[in-house]
């Protein structure tokens, strides 16, 4: 029977509910008087019997999800409560969501405000909109009816999570990071994230309109990239790292050098043609089969790579990048969980440690001081994800606090009529006092790039 053939006679036949009592019959009254829970169970029975293979498909194919929701609406019709039009099709759709879907957080994964689901047990679901986050007033019928959504999800992934394998971490095939832990080691009931990849990349030009930087940071940004200084985006949780690597990206010329990424899940999206993405792979349910960062970032050492862009160096495959970012391969980049630009340097040199603890710490030194040659760093505010500094990352000998030359930093500005004003206002300000370092003098004569006069003459500023 096709999804299109239902009708008024196609009537599922009076059940008994759990409690043994005569089926629900045809309802009145509003949207919040349904039996959703019923409705639901009788809506799963006429599909199994009549449209099995619309039911099992609809989860991963969005044309029968569309045939689902036509059938359901139909069901509805000739089974379902009397009920206008408009109700009745927002019913159909809640139960589309909880049969073929994610149930309460549905509609949330194609709101294009949402960027992160933050499911803290049944009842308490936040999303981050627009930078704020948000409680929102969905919830789930229960932990089982939560813990049934996790798995829909995982399922097509080939993961799955119960008491053997309580958390999984993994991508969804949209580039959407899911993260699930439950009991006993989460002590408030299933815990679900959802970090949303967006559909559409953020230029360089977005940032400059969001405040996330200035012009004149994004055109220095620019020419620094095209010189292949080696850069490392640095920041805290959700502090729009990657968003940024991203746009530092699309200034990487077209067709002219190869550029091999890494990543734990592939976030990263270039636009560029002669491009190779690599991804790592977790262990399968055996424990056999695991890919790491490192392991990927010496098969691409033989692949003849222009560039390596690392999605997050965040292990020992950080001993690896500085060695080879130190002999040769210039213009790569990658992020690094940190709150400042002289921790992201320590950072490095401490995971670096973890892939080679043989080698002294000054010697990680002066690895990561002649592979690093600039650092962004990101943090994250009420109203936005702002750049708060830029610096050079001198090659002198000695500690590394003392290798950072700062180029611009976000600064908080007392306000001039209220002197207390708790959000003061601020701006980006252009610290870096010329000539600019060798390295870049140098690096941007090997790749034809012309810098800013203000780079070597100490142009005057507002």
């Amino acid at each position: 029977m096709s999804p299109e053939s239902y009708t008024m006679e196609d009537r599922v036949e009076n059940r008994r509910d759990d409690n043994g009592s005569q089926g629900n019959p045809r309802l009145t009254g509003q949207r919040a008087d349904i039996n959703l829970k019923y409705l639901t169970r009788q809506v799963q029975a006429k599909l199994l019997h009549h449209y099995p293979d619309v039911f099992r498909e609809a989860t991963s194919d969005p044309v029968r999800k569309a045939q689902l929701l036509s059938v359901v609406s139909r069901f509805l019709i000739a089974e379902g409560p009397y009920l206008d039009r408009h109700t009745r099709e927002d019913l159909a759709r809640t139960i589309v969501h909880e049969i073929a879907g994610y149930g309460p957080i549905e509609p949330l994964l194609s709101d294009p405000e949402v960027n992160e689901i933050m499911v803290n047990g049944p009842d308490r679901i936040f999303v981050e909109r627009n930078g704020a986050i948000v409680p929102y007033a969905g919830r789930f019928e229960g932990e089982e009816h939560l813990i049934e959504v996790i798995n829909r999800i995982v399922a097509p992934l080939g993961r799955r999570v119960d008491q053997s394998s309580p958390y999984v971490d993994a991508r969804l095939p949209d580039g959407s990071r899911i993260n699930a832990i439950i009991g006993p080691l989460s002590l408030d009931g299933p815990v679900l994230t959802i970090r949303k990849f967006p559909k559409e990349r953020l230029t360089i030009d977005d940032l400059v309109r969001l405040g996330t930087l200035s012009e004149e940071m994004a055109e220095f940004l620019e020419v620094c990239v095209k010189a292949r200084l080696n850069i490392v985006v640095s920041g805290g949780a959700s502090s729009g790292k990657t968003t940024t690597l991203n746009a530092l990206l699309s200034f990487i010329p077209d067709g002219l050098e190869r550029v091999i990424t890494i990543e734990d899940a592939a976030e990263l999206k270039l636009l560029q043609t002669h491009v190779v993405r690599l991804e790592s792979r977790p262990p399968n349910l055996e424990g056999r089969g695991e890919v790491t960062i490192r392991q990927l970032f010496r098969n691409a050492l033989r692949m003849r790579p222009d560039r390596i862009i690392i999605g997050e160096c965040r292990g020992e495959e950080a001993f690896d990048m500085v060695q080879a970012l130190s002999t040769g391969h210039f213009g790569s980049m990658s992020t690094v969980h940190a709150n400042s630009t002289l921790q992201a340097l320590r950072r490095i040199e401490a995971m670096a440690s973890m892939g080679n603890a043989s080698v002294s710490r000054r010697v990680l030194s002066d690895l990561v001081r002649d592979a690093i040659d600039l650092l962004v760093h990101q943090s994250r505010f009420p109203d936005g994800r702002k750049i708060v500094g830029i610096a050079f990352v001198l090659k002198n000998p000695g500690p590394l606090e003392h290798t950072l030359q700062d180029v611009f930093k976000f600064q908080a500005c007392p306000d001039a009529r209220d002197p207390l004003e708790v959000r003061p206002a601020a701006r980006f300000a252009r610290v870096l006092k010329p000539p600019a370092p060798d390295f870049l003098v140098e690096k941007a004569a090997l790749s034809g790039v012309k810098l800013p006069r203000w780079l070597l003459e100490g142009e005057s500023h507002s």
